[in-house]
């Protein structure tokens, strides 16, 4: 063998692979190489990109056995009106085949593959309404994990009926994290997706954002508020439809609960009703809803906190409030921020 042999280097992982065939891509483009690849250069370039594709196979492979033990439990019981089981499943092993599939399906290939695989009608038609809360809200994690910025998916999930069901786990399951989760699916479903909008819409969804704020849970109520000032902030012709259902004395109500983060996407959502919308406005201006006072209130109780930066995206949204309630906003709206940050 030669020394040029002896002493070559061959890469040791994807990221050496990619190289290489850049490096031999950009070689081609400029004049021809004075000599042609090696036999041992050719042989260790097949293997390598014989064991990524390896790589991927085994990755369906684990796909598919996961979707074999989930499949498995296909006769079980719905959850009609069973009892809850006590969250002493930890190890059972279907809940181990999500949390593989989670994580699996952070890739987007495998994602797509989950779908072609059947995966996705598997947790919509059985494990969305499993008897155990543990799948159920660790099927909504995975539905959110594939949606993500995929509009393929999206369009499959809602084609198969995933979006009424999640609503309804949102707005009515008796356990907070199978709650949470399946939110957190439907914000992947219908943020910045029309078509999931309109799902969203003709099955009342604001509806049940309102009552997620009204929710004990804080992580329910914080994340509702979050998704309704998203969804305002990219749809701003749907104040017409918030309004007429008091969504602004809704908020308000939200407001006068003990300070907590859900507040600071609230008033952002306040904000946005009054920006050139002439019935938010005068309904926040009605004196019956008493909110300058309550501003003036939240504001005096938290004068104690050392105020720093204003959210300067709220600014120009509330100048066509009655100047003591915009000087009375944005107090508020400093301390919150300050108060979120220590």
């Amino acid at each position: 063998m030669s020394e040029d042999r002896q002493t070559r280097r061959y890469p040791q992982n994807l990221q050496g692979v990619l190289q290489l065939a850049v490096e031999a891509g950009s070689a081609a483009e400029g004049p021809a190489p004075p000599e042609p690849m090696s036999e041992e250069r050719k042989t260790w370039l097949r293997e390598a990109l014989t064991e990524l594709c390896k790589g991927q196979m085994d990755e369906v492979e684990q796909m598919k056995q996961c979707l074999a033990v989930l499949r498995k439990e296909g006769s079980e019981r719905e959850r009609g009106g069973e009892e809850e089981r006590e969250d002493d499943d930890e190890d059972d092993e279907r809940e181990t085949a999500f949390e593989m599939l989670s994580e699996l399906c952070e890739n987007l290939d495998n994602a797509r593959d989950l779908m072609t695989l059947g995966g996705l009608e598997l947790c919509v038609s059985q494990y969305l309404n499993h008897a155990q809360s543990g799948l159920r809200w660790r099927a909504a994690q995975l539905i959110a994990s594939c949606a993500q910025n995929m509009p393929q998916l999206q369009f499959h999930l809602l084609s198969i009926g995933a979006l009424p069901k999640l609503l309804q786990l949102t707005d009515s399951d008796p356990n907070p994290t199978v709650r949470v989760k399946a939110l957190y699916a439907v914000s992947c479903l219908v943020r910045e997706q029309e078509a999931g909008l309109q799902a969203f819409l003709s099955h009342d969804g604001f509806s049940v954002l309102m009552r997620g704020m009204q929710s004990e849970n804080e992580k329910l109520r914080t994340k509702s508020a979050f998704l309704l000032l998203n969804l305002l902030t990219s749809h701003p012709e749907q104040k017409d439809t918030l309004v007429a259902m008091g969504m602004v004395q809704q908020l308000v109500s939200v407001l006068r609960t003990p300070h907590s983060p859900v507040h600071e996407h609230v008033l952002g959502a306040l904000c946005c009703l009054v920006e050139d919308f002439p019935q938010g406005l005068k309904d926040c201006r009605n004196p019956a809803l008493g909110l300058e006072e309550l501003l003036r209130q939240r504001s005096k109780e938290l004068q104690g906190k050392e105020e720093s930066q204003v959210i300067h995206v709220f600014e120009n949204q509330i100048v066509k409030l009655d100047r003591n309630v915009v000087v009375m906003l944005q107090n508020l709206i400093s301390v919150m921020k300050c108060v979120f940050s220590m």
